[in-house]
């Protein structure tokens, strides 16, 4: 009795159950919300906006999705799903908590409007000639500075080559102590002096694309098509499905209204 009430209120609500392989239980809801809300009335109904962790759980969305409800005034058959970019997790490759005084860490000396992810994957940091920082794709190639740490002491390196941010962590490391870190204008004005008019990487970089549940997978079926994730409004830091497109996903500025697709707990397998 139970589980067909269930079913009435789901119907009525503008919901969709779907089982997936794994157990879990995804629920397409079929109201308009912003990235925000949607992921506020997953939490207080189920468990989160859905996680996609494989290709199954794609195809079995795809089958699923009721694409008469999902029309809206531009951007339809697309549904968020609880992947986002984690614009704002900026942290040091040093890590050490000793070499930092309080507030140290939080330093910042970003140029005017950035870090803005302007193409979609810029999670790393360089130091332009004038001294102030840019957020760019970590697989451009630069020199960097390094830096050596001796008790309180603090000497800054520039690399003799060019390399990506990766390569770049990975000399410093092995050569010196570690990318740079600076925790003041004293010391950022250091690393200028020693880039030598050079654009150069810094110890500064972003996590990208995470889900909100904490899930580690790495899976991701982001559309060929537009070339995503590609950031072209400049806020993109949302994730739809694209149910035209095979369920590929897309980034959005979160503010768009969208139908969403909820996770929880396996109830029952009626489809509503």
């Amino acid at each position: 009795m139970e589980k067909v009430l269930l079913s009435i209120i789901i119907a009525v609500s503008g919901l969709s159950a779907v089982s997936s392989p794994a157990g879990r239980q995804h629920y397409f809801v079929y109201d308009q919300k912003n990235f925000t809300e949607a992921r506020r009335y997953c939490r207080e109904k189920y468990t989160d906006l859905a996680t996609i962790d494989n290709i199954d759980n794609v195809k079995t969305l795809n089958n699923m999705a009721d694409l008469s409800r999902m029309v809206n005034s531009s951007y339809s058959y697309r549904a968020w799903i609880g992947l986002y970019d984690d614009v704002d997790s900026w942290k040091w490759s040093l890590s050490n908590s000793s070499f930092y005084k309080p507030g140290g860490t939080e330093f910042r000396l970003w140029g005017t409007g950035e870090p803005n992810n302007e193409f979609g994957n810029e999670h790393c940091a360089e130091m332009n000639i004038t001294g102030l920082w840019n957020d760019i794709d970590c697989e451009r190639s630069r020199r960097a500075v390094c830096v050596d740490v001796t008790g309180p002491k603090e000497t800054f390196n520039l690399t003799p080559m060019s390399m990506n941010w990766t390569q770049a962590q990975s000399y410093c490391r092995d050569h010196h102590t570690d990318l740079a870190s600076m925790r003041n204008m004293t010391e950022n004005q250091k690393v200028r002096d020693v880039a030598a008019g050079y654009r150069v990487w810094i110890g500064l970089s972003r996590d990208s694309w995470k889900w909100l549940d904490g899930s580690k997978s790495s899976f991701r079926y982001w559309s060929e098509k537009t070339k995503e994730p590609n950031n072209s409004a400049g806020d993109e830091a949302c994730v739809n499905a694209h149910f035209i497109d095979s369920g590929k996903w897309e980034d959005f500025p979160c503010y768009e209204k969208r139908v969403f697709i909820c996770y929880g707990e396996w109830l029952f397998q009626r489809k509503c």
